[in-house]
């Protein structure tokens, strides 16, 4: 039983944000236990490059869109449902974020944010949930994965106010979608990640040694840390999560260390 555990042979998962950073490790994990992966990302050739770089792990397929709007969320669900009948794993990982001083922070950016980090998350899943519903069944759920962050559990010294805002929303609206679509046999969970090296996170990725330092685990997150998360989830191993959302972080968000993120 335990052999198969974390198999992800014969399923077909979408990531979202999938060209780098956290995106493309979760791509590379699916691809290495056997999924077929489709990702996508807004920046056409970044998202071809990618999927040509995965491809040496499984089938990796680049489908780009731009999904800051519902528009674009139909637009990708068009395209994969001319590709496939049905999607067993589906993870929303594509984000953006923005920090100025509170005085001026602008509309512009709390707009750009909220509406990918929350809103499009939601009507992506809910434009997929057709394709879905087609693969869910009782013994082999699908799995819907939210990528949120500590930020949203934990607050940082940082002015990203909508960033944070958003991650908090997603952790509570990944627990009212998983409520529902539970009753279609589709998991909903979350991941909030700590400090990963990626272009968002770019003290992690420039300085990770002293990032890592104020991190109970003493270092900053592998991509072997945010696969296995991932892959727990999207896997028979995960099926009976629903609604959580797993810290993956080294311990900062529930560490009682007052300086353990500032």
């Amino acid at each position: 039983m335990m052999k198969d555990l974390f198999s992800l042979e014969g399923r077909t998962a979408l990531v979202t944000g999938g060209s780098r950073g956290i995106g493309k490790m979760i791509a590379q994990g699916f691809l290495e236990q056997g999924a077929k992966v489709y990702i996508t990302a807004r920046k056409a050739p970044a998202c071809d490059q990618a999927a040509e770089e995965l491809s040496e792990y499984g089938t990796c397929v680049s489908i780009p869109h731009d999904l800051s709007t519902v528009a674009g969320c139909e637009a990708l669900t068009s395209e994969l449902s001319g590709l496939e009948s049905k999607l067993e794993i589906l993870v929303n990982n594509a984000g953006a974020a923005w920090g100025a001083d509170f005085d001026e922070y602008p509309e512009s950016g709390w707009d750009k944010t909220m509406d990918l980090n929350v809103k499009s998350l939601f009507f992506l899943t809910q434009k997929l949930h057709g394709l879905m519903r087609k693969a869910a069944n009782e013994e082999r759920p699908g799995k819907v994965i939210n990528i949120a962050s500590i930020d949203g559990i934990k607050i940082n010294p940082w002015e990203t106010y909508a960033y944070q805002a958003s991650k908090a929303a997603v952790i509570h609206l990944t627990r009212r979608m998983a409520a529902r679509l539970i009753n279609d046999h589709i998991c909903v969970s979350g991941i909030a990640p700590g400090a990963f090296a990626s272009e968002m996170n770019k003290a992690a990725k420039d300085h990770s040694d002293a990032v890592g330092a104020r991190i109970p685990a003493k270092r900053i997150g592998r991509d072997s840390d945010m696969a296995g998360a991932a892959v727990f989830l999207a896997s028979r191993a995960g099926d009976y999560v629903i609604g959580d959302t797993l810290a993956v972080d080294g311990g900062v968000a529930y560490s009682t260390i007052a300086d353990a993120w500032g």
